[in-house]
């Protein structure tokens, strides 16, 4: 990563599926009341670093809590609707036969492969849909067209990976890296900060 270049990283605000432990991965899943709260904070914490950031590129994931979270940060900021680039890239792992289906009912539904994915969180793929493995490579391939200061607004698979990458650590940690939904990641080659 350019060490010029700061990205500005915000996972999308709560939905009612998060508060309840449901798999979301690619299902459009819009913002609940605390999510909406969580993205205006974190555009009133970019604030700080105005007017730097009117010359920076907004990209967000295609999915909609991702697209209300940048709508949202950019209000707070007091720039237009709109705006900014959807990048398909940007997208949450997908999470196949497990999306829609709540964390504690999967010991039932699916021990096999709970079990399967104990034994290697990194390369595990649920039915129909994608590892971590397979998540970083997105991420990757998206980083390598950054040339410049981002706002982005995307996913909690995302941000693991991308801090993995960007920072050097094992690739087996990511699946267990935090991901908060009300701060700011600030990601710099080799350094990052929450805000």
């Amino acid at each position: 990563m350019n060490p010029n270049v700061t990205i500005y990283f915000l996972r999308h605000g709560e939905t009612d599926w998060n508060a309840e432990r449901r798999y979301q991965g690619q299902v459009d899943i819009p913002l609940n009341d605390t999510g909406r709260a969580q993205a205006k904070r974190n555009g009133q914490a970019l604030r700080a670093f105005l007017p730097g950031l009117a010359m920076a590129q907004f990209i967000s994931s295609p999915l909609g809590r991702a697209r209300e979270t940048m709508d949202l940060v950019r209000a707070e900021l007091g720039f237009a609707p709109g705006g900014y680039v959807i990048d398909p890239r940007l997208a949450e792992l997908s999470y196949g036969s497990w999306e829609g289906k709540l964390q504690d009912d999967l010991p039932r539904l699916d021990a096999i492969g709970l079990a399967e994915r104990a034994k290697d969180p990194f390369h595990w793929r649920p039915s129909g849909g994608e590892s971590y493995a397979d998540l970083l490579a997105r991420t990757i391939d998206w980083l390598a067209t950054i040339d410049r200061d981002m706002v982005v607004t995307s996913h909690g698979g995302v941000s693991r990976c991308l801090r993995a990458h960007v920072l050097g650590f094992d690739e087996n940690t990511i699946p267990d890296l935090e991901s908060p939904q009300d701060r700011v990641l600030m990601l710099r080659a080799n350094t990052m900060d929450w805000i």
